[in-house]
């Protein structure tokens, strides 16, 4: 990308998620063109008046409008926020159905824009609708990804750093698996700086590995426990999805925990064509590489039965 090119991004779903990413991506000047989609077309014009009237008081010369699918020819990235919620007492299943019914509506007319461009997906359970999006779309795999578990993963690094009382950004440990029930955390794989957390702990005995859990576990149960509170999360979601934008739009390389479809990284070929959260190497070109972490047995286990949970959820989905 040139700095002549104009970083465009077309939001589909202006709903709390969507807007906070909006928001977020004006206060962080983090691209030049902004299109709101909804199928409320008025609520779009007006969230694009709202975020324009605060133009002003930003460091970014944005241009953003409510628009239609057509505008999606020309743009870089089409995030997705549209979905249905879960109504009491609906399955799972059930809600994947009507959100896979959502997402056909969706994903046709954006392709047939002529939309060549990278798709960012946020709706839960996401995903599986970041590989609905894929096999709708006929897209190159690397060129579709979900916000995985890159909150979750931001969340387990704000609690270590308060653990260890160490600035977060220093702590390097992933939240990896389905974003969802069966995610977790490769403690194998965790390190304050360059040194291991859990030879940290056998070493200076400053930390237990019951405390390490009991972190994994409200990582794991943050989004309920804000959705009791407040009753649903947009903030962070918001600003991660930020976050991924900016690594495709700097063609950064910076290694981010999104949702990406495997293809025997793992060791498991039954593996193969699910999008789960795992580190990925991600650039202007989408996803560049998934990295394979060195799990311990254990945690290998746990990594296989959270894909083989999202290999049974989309089968049960019979896409044609």
């Amino acid at each position: 990308m040139t700095a002549s090119d104009s970083r465009k991004v077309v939001l589909i779903g202006t709903g709390m998620v969507g807007m906070s990413y909006a928001y977020a991506l004006l206060n962080q000047n983090a691209c030049d063109e902004l299109v709101l989609i909804d199928l409320d077309a008025e609520r779009a014009m007006g969230e694009a008046m709202d975020l324009n009237h605060g133009l002003a008081f930003s460091s970014s010369s944005m241009k953003i409008y409510a628009g239609k699918y057509a505008d999606c020819a020309s743009a870089d990235i089409v995030v997705i926020c549209a979905g249905v919620a879960q109504k009491p007492g609906e399955s799972r299943l059930d809600l994947l159905q009507r959100n896979a019914a959502v997402f056909r509506s969706i994903i046709g007319p954006v392709t047939e824009s002529g939309f060549n461009g990278i798709f960012l997906v946020a709706t839960n359970p996401v995903d599986i609708m970041a590989r609905i999006t894929c096999t709708l779309s006929g897209f190159n795999p690397r060129r579709v990804l979900g916000s995985g578990t890159a909150l979750d993963t931001a969340r387990l690094r704000y609690l270590l750093g308060d653990y260890f009382s160490v600035d977060p950004r220093n702590m390097h440990a992933y939240v990896i698996g389905e974003h969802g029930d069966s995610e977790f955390v490769p403690w194998s794989q965790a390190m304050m700086a360059t040194k291991p957390i859990l030879t940290l702990c056998e070493e200076t005995g400053i930390c237990q590995y019951a405390d390490l859990e009991n972190i994994a576990a409200e990582v794991r149960g943050a989004a309920q426990k804000i959705i009791k509170a407040k009753r649903a999360t947009y903030y962070g979601i918001g600003m991660a999805l930020v976050r991924i934008t900016k690594a495709i739009f700097g063609n950064e390389n910076s290694v981010l925990t999104v949702s990406a479809m495997l293809r025997g990284e793992y060791g498991d070929s039954g593996e193969n064509g699910v999008f789960v959260g795992v580190p990925c190497i991600v650039n202007r070109r989408g996803v560049r590489k998934v990295l394979t972490l060195s799990l311990s047995d254990e945690e290998a286990r746990r990594f296989h039965a959270s894909c083989q949970t999202l290999q049974d959820s989309y089968k049960e989905l019979n896409l044609q």
